[in-house]
């Protein structure tokens, strides 16, 4: 065995720069921090990116595309295969019982139900809101899914952004024959009259 090995899981004990000793300490006159700026003082902090003054690199990249970081619906992620593991057939697994489980950490933020694993257990379910396949999966055990108010859970229906309506037939100009002018023109007694027999 060599002595590096022998040491290798000893915990490290590197002895801390001293700094301001001079040249002789083997560091320099600066300890390595060069000469005046706010790099060498103390308590000073350089934002993350700044470039020296020059336009940094993300304002200078062009942006593209769409992200709805701001407004996207952000859960606590649980799995229907933690549920049936951790919970008694017949029980109601709300908020509550999910972090005394140790399954989400607080209260900040709604659950969300998915469908990994599988259920074997009729259990109530109170959360935010449910994956489509988790959902039927619950009640095909007979179990119930409610919303956090503890009422049944329902999906929205599908909204509809545009009514198609049918077609309207366009006539021609030529075959347009308005009833008022038909009934309003005069009729000609010599043209009809018949010719007398001879």
């Amino acid at each position: 065995m060599m002595i590096h090995e022998a040491v290798q899981g000893a915990p490290r004990t590197k002895p801390s720069k001293r700094k301001g000793r001079g040249e002789s300490s083997g560091h320099g006159k600066t300890s390595g921090r060069g000469n005046k700026g706010s790099g060498a003082r103390t308590g000073t902090y350089i934002t993350r990116g700044y470039e020296g003054g020059q336009t940094p690199i993300f304002k200078r990249f062009p942006k593209r595309g769409f992200s709805n970081q701001n407004f996207e619906h952000r859960y606590y992620i649980v799995n229907l295969q933690q549920v049936d593991e951790l919970f008694d057939n017949g029980a109601t697994v709300d908020p509550v019982a999910l972090k005394d489980k140790g399954l989400i950490p607080d209260f900040k933020l709604p659950v969300k139900i998915l469908c990994e694993g599988k259920l074997t257990k009729k259990l109530t379910i109170l959360a935010g809101w449910y994956s489509k396949s988790a959902h039927a999966k619950i009640l095909k055990v007979g179990g119930i899914a409610q919303n956090s108010k503890g009422e049944v859970f329902e999906f929205p229906k599908p909204k509809k952004k545009f009514v198609l309506r049918d077609p309207v037939k366009k006539v021609k100009a030529a075959d347009e024959v308005p009833a008022e002018a038909s009934a309003a023109k005069p009729v000609d007694a010599k043209a009809e009259a018949k010719p007398a027999a001879e």
